[in-house]
């Protein structure tokens, strides 16, 4: 799809997600997030399990991990641009440092040569790694001001209990809210929903009566 589409559907169903056009986000990736497994209880020595990635309630890839002492070894298979499948499996050495209210938090160490970085999430590539490795913008950092105003006027709509997408109408003052914070909340989408849809316009060179 053209970055039109893209637009009109971040308008219509609320702000988009996923690859914006350019530059790979975090947001495209598989990931493996240190903190759910620990809060899982999975980063024992000894422990053996496998993770699965699914889209739509089907599986689309899957990894083995083993944990032993400060690393777990990682088990999968790849494969580039189509070729053969590889089998891949290597250590990922893990940090712990200590948390201010007791307790320890662990960290992965990025396994790509020279790099080492601690970080929380490894993204799947041909290997798990950081996201500086694989060259990952977070998807606001590729945003056009008209993708922030939109996004902005959506986080609005979703306190004011409102169907997302800012062509999609308003709704009515939440039940408790003050008139004038109703109004201040109002006002401030209205704002953002005419700077996004002046952007797109401005963008595509399109006529939308109303906007200046």
């Amino acid at each position: 799809p053209n970055d039109f589409g893209k637009s009109a559907r971040a308008a219509m169903g609320g702000y988009g997600s996923g690859r914006q056009w350019g530059q790979a986000t975090t947001s495209d990736m598989r990931r493996l997030d240190i903190r759910r497994l620990q809060r899982d209880g999975l980063l024992k020595p000894g422990r053996a399990f496998g993770w699965q990635w699914t889209r739509n309630g089907t599986e689309v890839a899957s990894i083995q991990m083993r944990m032993e002492l400060d690393r777990v070894i990682l088990n999968y298979r790849s494969r580039s641009h189509g070729g053969e499948w590889q089998a891949m499996e290597y250590p990922v050495t893990l940090e712990w440092t200590p948390c201010h209210l007791g307790g320890r938090r662990a960290w992965f160490r990025c396994p790509a040569r020279g790099c080492g970085r601690r970080v929380a999430i490894l993204f799947g590539g041909s290997i798990f790694a950081c996201r500086h490795c694989h060259k990952l913008a977070y998807p606001c950092q590729r945003e056009t001001d008209d993708d922030r105003a939109a996004r902005r006027a959506d986080t609005i709509r979703r306190r004011l209990g409102w169907e997302p997408g800012i062509l999609n109408g308003e709704g009515g003052k939440p039940r408790g809210m003050h008139w004038r914070t109703f109004e201040r909340l109002r006002a401030e989408h209205d704002a953002n929903a005419n700077a996004s849809l002046l952007g797109i316009a401005r963008r595509f060179r399109l006529n939308i009566p109303g906007l200046g």
